[in-house]
């Protein structure tokens, strides 16, 4: 009864991870339409600053001090550094550079690369079908933002592939640092470096910012600090604590279907029959992408000689190891052999 009672709990928190990272992959198909109208206001540095410095604040106050504390380490600080503030200043100069289909379509080889990274680690858990899946999806984006349209540039699209590279690594890592932690401690404090990191480079090398002109790259702004990034950053950490790292990074997928979806509307770039099949097949891509090899049912007590496994770490038997000591088992508690010899 109790392994079935674990089995459904764990059951659900996968069903609600999946729910997360659907909706945090929905949110982040519309940061690159927003980016690039909020472009017209702020440079990529300045955007980057305004972006994590009013997300961050909210979550530090919504988080409970212990917690907090926990999450405030020189690697977790570090991460976001590079993994928020690298990459977004980044993506925003790559996306000032090039399209929206174009910096979609980058995006989307995200998964690939998370992919490949956790199998160089030895941490992917894809099996056929699950790379199956990513080749799928891969193709998916090439039809969704294949068609390409005016505004792109090969330098653009290279500096947006390198925050893409920068961004798959920090998602392979970031489960470790998750672990054992608050997922939104770790994001607020995270998203805090990001923007310490970004400021350096703002004042240097872009100086101080413009009064904006026109409303709507203000409201681009504030809805890529609050949708773009509170909420959908914390979906993400919430669902990625939860599955594998090869698992969250397909749905990264979702980002170039919406986000061509939104260009199209915003900014009347292409969205016909063929980006219509590029669609399906993210979506066929995503769902055979979260297929996870079978594994031994764990229903069964372990046998004295086969080993336990507790979250990925090997542990040794405990009679194994009280007989290696020459520890006999017993009733009335344990006694070495050479007194039960007696």
């Amino acid at each position: 009864m109790n392994m079935r009672r674990h089995n459904t709990h764990l059951t659900d928190e996968r069903r609600g991870a999946f729910v997360a990272l659907v909706a945090a992959g929905i949110l982040w198909g519309l940061t690159v339409p927003l980016s690039k109208l909020a472009l017209e206001w702020l440079d990529a540095g300045w955007l980057t600053v305004l972006r994590f410095g009013l997300a961050a604040p909210l979550l530090l106050l919504a988080t409970r001090p212990a917690r907090l504390r926990a999450a405030l380490t020189p690697r977790v600080a570090l991460a976001g550094a590079i993994g928020f503030g690298v990459v977004i200043v980044l993506q925003n100069a790559g996306i000032a550079r090039t399209n929206v289909s174009h910096a979609s379509l980058i995006v989307g080889a995200v998964p690939v690369l998370v992919a490949l990274i956790a199998v160089a680690l030895r941490r992917g858990t894809a099996g056929p079908l699950g790379w199956a899946g990513y080749v799928l999806a891969l193709a998916g984006v090439g039809l969704v933002a294949g068609a390409g349209g005016a505004g792109s540039s090969l330098a653009g699209d290279a500096i947006v592939l390198v925050s893409v590279m920068l961004s798959a690594a920090f998602i392979v890592a970031q489960p470790s640092l998750l672990r054992g932690r608050d997922p939104v401690a770790v994001t607020a404090v995270q998203l805090a470096a990001g923007a310490l990191a970004a400021l350096p480079y703002a004042v240097v090398a872009e100086g101080m910012p413009p009064a904006p002109a026109a409303e709507a790259p203000v409201l681009a702004a504030i809805g890529l600090a609050t949708a773009g990034t509170l909420l959908a950053f914390s979906l993400f950490a919430y669902g990625q604590a939860r599955v594998p790292a090869d698992v969250a990074g397909a749905f990264v997928n979702l980002e170039p279907l919406v986000g061509a979806l939104a260009a199209g509307i915003a900014f009347h770039e292409p969205f016909g029959p063929v980006q219509l099949a590029g669609a399906t097949a993210i979506l066929a891509g995503l769902a055979l992408g979260s297929v996870r090899r079978p594994r031994q049912r764990r229903d069964r007590l372990p046998s004295a000689r086969e080993p336990v496994h507790d979250h990925g770490r090997r542990q040794r038997d405990p009679r194994l190891v009280l007989r290696r000591r020459g520890v006999r088992r017993r009733e009335g508690g344990d006694r070495p052999r050479a007194a039960a010899r007696r």
